[in-house]
Formats: C-alpha cells, structure tokens, sequence
C-alpha cells in the first residue's frame, strides 16, 4: 500500500462508510456539544430546529470529512461548517451498476457545481452555472449576475445546530428521490421511478469529498415510445447510483486557453466583461495541475504527481501490462519538463486498507470490469472554472480482449507468426492491453483523438522499418489506426512495431499543455503557445483534426493506416485480408469440440475489415487536405485532392469494392456457420461503401469544387457516370451475364437512386445540392437506354428477368405516378416497396409484393 493512501486514513476518520444494511453500533464520533437551540416551548414551531441532542442521538453512527455524516438508521444527516457554507463543490453522478441491458456501469450521468448555503431555517442547495461568467469587479458582473440566478436544486429543513452554529439537515432524499437535474431517469429512458424498492446504500465522508451511493428503482410503461440509446426495456429495472461531491480547490489552477490546432476536451463559458464588442467564447483545456518541485529545473518531479491505481480485481497476469500503459506516458511527460509526472500503482485490497475506495474521487483508477462490452474508455472531471482535472479514471470492460484479438488476427497476423493461431498468447495480448490502457490514459490527460495522424506520414513509410522502429505507424495513440495492415510480409518489420504507441504529436500535445510557461495570466501565454503551435507549419505529423471539416478531410478517418494514400494502402491491406482468409479455418479450429462460433464471428469481422479499407478510398473523393490554422499563418485550411487522384480513387473502387470479393467465398468455411447468408454479407457490406460514396454531402462538396475550381475539378456528373459504369459494367459486353452478386449490387444502386429523387430532404440540409436529384433522373435516363440495348444480348433468364425489372423500376422512380399492366388483362395494381409508391412488373425480381387496393 502506498504512503500517500495511508496517510489519508490516518488524517481524520475518513473513509468510513455509512452502510445501511448494518445494525447501528454505538456513537464512533458523535459531537459531545451541549445543543445550540433554545429549550423547546409550547410555542415551538414544529419546523423548527430542534435540540442537537436529540437529533443526532446517540444511536447515530458519524464520521467526519468535509462535512460530518451522521447514519441513524435508514436516515443520513449531513452537519454542514460553517467553513464550508457557500463553497463550491462539483457534484458528479454516474452509474456504478446497473441491470443487464440498462446502460452500463461506469457510465457518467451529469456533472454540476453546486454551493449549500443557510438562509434562516432552511439550506438551500443551488446549482451554480459558469455558461456566462463577468469579472466582479466589473459593471457587468451584475447584469450577468442577474440574468445568471443560480437554480435551488432543493431545500433542507435545518434539523438542528451544533454547539458551532454549523446546520444539520437530513439528505436522505438527495440520494434516494429524481431529482431532475441529475438526469438518471431520462438518461434510463424511465418513466418514473419506485421510492418502495429505492433506498441509500452509503454515505461516505473524506477530506474534500463526499461519496454515495444509492440503488433506484425505475420503471417504465408499456408502448412509451422507443428506449432510449442502451436505455430500459418495459418493466423494472434497479441500478446502483454513485454521487461524488468534490470541493473545488480553494486556490484555482491557472487555466490555459483552448486552441483548436491542439487537440484537448475543454470547458468554456461567456465572458461579458471582455473588452470586445461580442462576448466572447473563453475556452481552457482539460488538464492536471502539474507544478515543478525545482521550478529552476529544466526537468523536475512534480509536487504532486498524476497517480493511476489499479484495480485489485484486475487478473494478476494483465496487471503489470496495466502499469505499463500508464507509464508510457512518462518520456513525453519529460519532454514537456516533468520526470516522474504519472505513475500506476495496485490499489489496495480491503484487507490491506478497509478505508480505500476506488469510488473516493481522491484516487484515480483503473477499473475491471466482468461485462461482456467490447470497450474501454477513461472519462475525468474537471473544474469548470479552470479546467483543472480533479479526477479520472478508467473502464476496461473484459471482453475488449476478444475485439484486440480479432482485431489483430485480421490486421497483423501475415506479419506475425504469433497470431496466426487463436488464442492469441498472453504475452501478445498483454501488448495489446497495454495499448489499449495507453489510449485511455491520453483521454484522461484531457486529449481527443486525433484521427488525422496517421495520414500525416508519407505513405511509403509505413512500410519502411527504420521509420517504423523510430516513429510507429501513427504518430498518435490517439487515432484510431490499430495495428499495421498495410505493411507485407516481406518488409520484415519486427512485431513490436506493429502495435501504436505514444508517437510525436503525443508528445508536442503534452508539452503545449503541459509545459510550464512563465507568465501571469492565461491571455499571457498565448505568445508562446502560438510559437509551439507553429511547428505544425513544417512538421504535418504534429497536427491535429481540423476543426469544422466535418467528413471533409480524406484524412481523418477512423481504423486507418497509411491514409496519406488510401488507394495505395487499400490495395497492400486488401493482399493481407485474402492471406488472413486462407488461415482463417486453421487458426480458429484449433480445439476440438468447439462449435464454429470463433470462425463465424472472424469472418464476419473479415468483411468489416475489408469495408473499411474500401471507405477509406471513397473518402478520398469530393474531399480536401485540411490543417487548423490562425491569423499570421499563410495559406488556405482547406486544399482539394487533386482531380487525377479522385478518378484514381473511382478506378480503385470500381475494380475492387464493386467487384465481387470471390477471395472471401469460402464455401468451406460458409457451410459451417450458416445456411444462408453470403449473398446478404456481400450485399451489405457493398451497399454500405456505395451509400458512403453517393452520400448527398460529397456531392455537394463536388459540385462546389467544380463551381470554383472549373474543369480543374472533378465534375459531379463524371463522377456519378463513373459510378453507374463501375455498377452496371456488364451492360457493355458482347453478350451480358450479370450473377448473383452483382444483381444485388445494381438493385442497392436502384435504392439509392430512387432515395436520391424522390425522397424530400428538410431545407436545413444544407449539405444537399439542388442538382442532386436532376443529376440523378439523367444517370437513370442514361441507364434505361442502356439496359434497352443490352436486353437482347442477355445470356440467360435470370439476366434477361432482372434487366427487364431494372427498367420497370427505374420508370417507376422517375414517375411514381406510371402504371403498368401486372397480368395479361391489363390491370394496373399499385403496390408498396421499400416505401415507395410502385408498380408490379411480371418479371420484377423484387420480392414480398403488398398488393394496394
């Protein structure tokens, strides 16, 4: 255990959880203060605050913190000084368990700041909120005061006063009552709640805290609209609520100010009384408070260093992977001025140190979670006022394990004779663990991902072991860029370059957060900052997600490698996926007597795999290279991909995504995992890389391109004419056979293009152009005509049938209105498809016809 745990337990009885459940013992800490009210009277109000005596009785079991909590029996008193009176506290509330399928534990439900003050009889506690805030000693500050009246959450009767004047209130129902503003039942999707199944489970004091917990009963109502995202189903569901209340620091951490070309999460409020003509939109990053010991130093231990503790659930084999994720982080820590700055150490187990509690928002933690989520994530709390991080911590659910796994079975095993059978030994998935601990660990130091990184590097030098040993695939762990699947198996890369890790924007990014910089106020850091910031200018790896580009730079992508060329680096991917399918049986039937689960859900992730690497070359059309810049940087944020590798990039997909993947048809391994389903797979995973290149806002941002850049651009209409060519391509043929797959590859182009033109998007769409949909109607003209002439050259019936329901449909898309006879006797029945008003063709191959009256 460590000295820092222990010597909190030894500062004041803090820690002591008040459980419910337990028989009261004897007084441990109750005040011996003879009571401050007066003697009762006849004319005693029975509101009125009562004798401190018989409030809190010796049957009440205290301890102290913060504030002293008092337990009797299923009641909780909070005994407020008069110190603390009129502080602020954030008051955090989050899930800590929950039911299955109700959300997930660890999920955080809102944060707020809030103050208790006493006004007579009464506390009040009110939400403070920081949206708009005014220096006091300015005019203003009043105006904003007045428009800014902090909301009472809820109202206390003062029970009593200690002998101090200090008020004690019963706050049991803080915790076992909806209280709106904290935002569980909504978040639930629950309709009410059950205060009979509700009760407190404990109350806990520490020094600058105060944590509780609550298990809430909540039910909700048959036919009450669709749950919420992850939400409850009909019926009843209890979860275990976790309230923290943190006193903000008395000595406010010097903020520094947000800039947009380093990526780190942020608060922000208005400030009126700014010397400008709008109020502006301050922004501070989300950082810890990290000071030199030695200031003098050019590298210092910190006064206080960033301390992660793991989890004693943790399985004893991952923990030391665990630590290593954590201090990871050290090198760029040191290069930002702070040796030692963040550490990992095991937390105690409650033999070892009855007081610690992973939920005390003192100690930062790296929780295990049993669920079977394939995820991790490390939310934090800061100070809105600064900033300032006062709490984080981390949420490895088990099973993320089994998506590493898949994940680099698919991505690396080529290169890796280690994974080239499942399960993946532990000293691999220790790697991994590590990796995906140090991700995590970079939220909680305030950074967001950054999905450009990886297509910030030269593309050829993702293959180039040098490069690799010295500067890793991405240059962020915070992208999502995995493992290095475009590397070959002759490049001989070693395999413990194949995993992320901390890479130099990491490093520039902890230093322009971090790094000391002397100056008073934050507005007098700027100078600098803006000089760090500048390197980006000359070194691409060091930038971050442009901000606005929404979807508009090629280069932030998700699950991405070597995207500085999509097309390059797909087609070098798309030779290790057709190497990992020839493996795919051996390596997950390795235990006999096992059913065929493991090689179902990898070849499912196979065809994922494959989608995205084909949506990494559709991205690159209609888009822009993009860098976040500010006054006194040259040149534009935003520059076209050039018009020779969009048409590239349309060759590439032509010849590949709308190409029938015959190397991931395995009949061996489809006929052990499922009767039916390969040409639903293909469809799918084509129709989701057609939907993303068709998407309204490429084509707007094409036709843009082309209104300003001319025939230097690549015009909308050639690029929905090399679509239709890429999909319909048999039509040009000597003699015309279209197979299965195919046919589902044109009936998905048929959906999309009736969708584009007689669907009516709302006006606030501004990402759809009005040419979209004539531009359409053109393309299906074109293909009518087309299909006309190929009729006669079909090779067989199953041709000849879906080109003739080709041409009904499209008539049927271009005039919802035309009718056609269904039968011999010329009858015209209307029928309902896909939501669309439409018409029967005796040789349409759509199925599951609702004949209309």
């Amino acid at each position: 255990m460590s000295r820092s745990i222990r010597g909190f337990a030894l500062v004041v009885l803090a820690g002591v959880s008040l459980q419910a459940q337990e028989p009261a013992p004897p007084a441990e800490t109750a005040p011996a203060n003879p009571p401050a009210a007066a003697p009762a009277s006849a004319s005693r109000n029975a509101n009125d605050p009562q004798p401190y005596d018989r409030v809190i009785t010796k049957e009440a079991r205290s301890a102290k913190g913060v504030f002293t909590v008092h337990q009797i029996r299923d009641r909780y008193y909070f005994e407020i000084a008069k110190a603390q009176l009129g502080r602020e506290f954030l008051f955090n509330v989050r899930i800590a368990k929950t039911t299955i399928g109700v959300g997930n534990g660890g999920d955080e439900i809102n944060d707020l700041v809030v103050r208790w003050e006493l006004n007579g009889n009464k506390v009040n506690l009110r939400n403070v909120n920081y949206a708009v805030t005014a220096d006091p000693k300015t005019p203003v500050a009043l105006a904003v005061k007045a428009a800014n009246n902090d909301t009472i959450l809820m109202t206390f009767p003062v029970a009593a006063f200690s002998k101090g004047g200090a008020p004690v209130i019963e706050v049991s129902r803080l915790y076992s009552s909806d209280v709106p503003e904290f935002g569980v039942r909504q978040r639930l999707g629950a309709t009410g709640m059950d205060g009979s199944r509700s009760f407190i489970e404990r109350v806990s004091p520490y020094p600058e805290n105060v944590e509780a917990e609550s298990t809430q009963t909540f039910t909700r109502a048959q036919g009450n609209g669709a749950p919420a995202f992850n939400g409850m189903r009909p019926g009843s569901a209890s979860v275990v609520v976790h309230y923290s209340m943190v006193k903000l620091p008395e000595d406010p951490m010097k903020p520094r100010l947000f800039d947009e070309r380093v990526g780190y999460f942020s608060t922000s409020m208005l400030d009126y009384s700014r010397e400008e003509h709008r109020a502006p939109l301050v922004r501070y990053i989300a950082r810890w408070r990290l000071e030199k010991k030695n200031p003098a130093a050019a590298v210092s231990d910190p006064v206080k260093p960033i301390v992660f503790y793991i989890d004693a659930a943790t399985p004893m084999k991952w923990r030391e992977w665990l630590k290593k994720g954590v201090e990871d982080w050290q090198p760029a820590f040191e290069a930002a001025g702070f040796s030692h700055a963040i550490t990992a150490e095991m937390a105690p187990t409650h033999e070892e140190d009855p007081d610690f509690s992973p939920e005390d928002s003192r100690f930062s933690v790296i929780r295990w979670m049993p669920s079977t989520v394939e995820n991790a994530f490390g939310p934090h709390i800061s100070d809105p006022r600064t900033g300032e991080i006062l709490n984080a911590e981390i949420l490895f659910y088990h099973n993320i394990m089994n998506l590493e796994s898949d994940w680099y079975f698919l991505q690396a095993s080529p290169l890796d004779p280690r994974a080239q059978k499942l399960p993946l030994p532990d000293d691999l998935m220790g790697r991994l663990i590590e990796y995906v601990i140090a991700h995590e660990i970079g939220h909680t130091l305030g950074l967001e991902h950054n999905m450009k990184a990886s297509s910030t590097y030269p593309q050829e030098k993702v293959r180039d072991k040098d490069w690799l040993h010295k500067m890793g695939h991405t240059p962020s762990i915070m992208d999502y860029a995995r493992f290095n699947y475009v590397a070959q198996p002759e490049d001989n890369i070693p395999v413990e370059d194949l995993v992320p890790r901390i890479g130099p924007y990491d490093t520039f990014a902890v230093k322009w957060g971090y790094g000391p910089i002397d100056a008073k106020t934050p507005e007098d850091e700027k100078v600098k900052l803006n000089e760090w910031a500048r390197a980006q200018d000359t070194t691409p790896w060091l930038r971050f997600s442009t901000a606005g580009a929404a979807g508009a730079d090629f280069g932030e992508l998700t699950e991405a490698v070597g995207d500085a060329d999509a097309v390059k680096s797909s087609a070098l991917g798309l030779k290790n996926l057709q190497r990992v399918a020839k493996i795919l049986m051996a390596a997950t039937t390795s235990k006999p007597g096992e059913p065929y689960d493991d090689l179902g859900e990898i070849y499912g992730r196979m065809l994922a795999q494959w989608t995205l690497e084909m949506n990494h070359v559709a991205a690159v059309v209609g888009t822009f290279d993009s860098q976040t810049k500010y006054s006194g940087q040259e040149g534009r944020l935003y520059t076209p991909v050039p018009k020779a590798r969009q048409q590239a990039a349309m060759r590439f997909l032509a010849e590949n995504a709308f190409a029938t993947p015959s190397w991931a048809i395995d009949p061996e391994i489809l006929r052990r995992i499922e009767p039916i389903g390969v040409l639903s797979r293909i469809r799918n995973a084509q129709n989701s890389i057609l939907t993303n290149l068709l998407s309204s806002a490429r084509f707007a941002r094409l036709s843009e391109q082309q209104a300003i850049d001319g025939s230097a651009a690549f015009a909308p209409e050639d690029f929905l004419t090399a679509v239709r060519r890429a999909i319909w391509r048999e039509l040009d043929s000597d003699r015309v056979h279209i197979d299965n797959y195919r046919r589902n590859l044109q009936h998905s182009w048929l959906e999309l293009a009736n969708a584009k033109v007689n669907s009516n998007p709302p006006p606030a769409q501004s990402m759809v152009s009005p040419d979209e949909k004539p531009f359409y109607r053109a393309e299906l003209r074109k293909l009518s005509a087309k299909i006309a002439s190929a009729l006669d050259k079909a090779a067989d019936r199953e041709t000849r049938a879906h080109l003739q329901g080709a041409r009904d449909q499209i008539a049927r898309i271009l005039d919802p209105r035309f009718t056609q006879g269904a039968n011999n006797t010329g009858a015209a029945n209307r029928v309902a498809f896909d939501g669309f008003a439409s018409i029967a063709s005796p040789d349409a191959c759509w199925p599951d016809y609702i004949i209309l009256p």
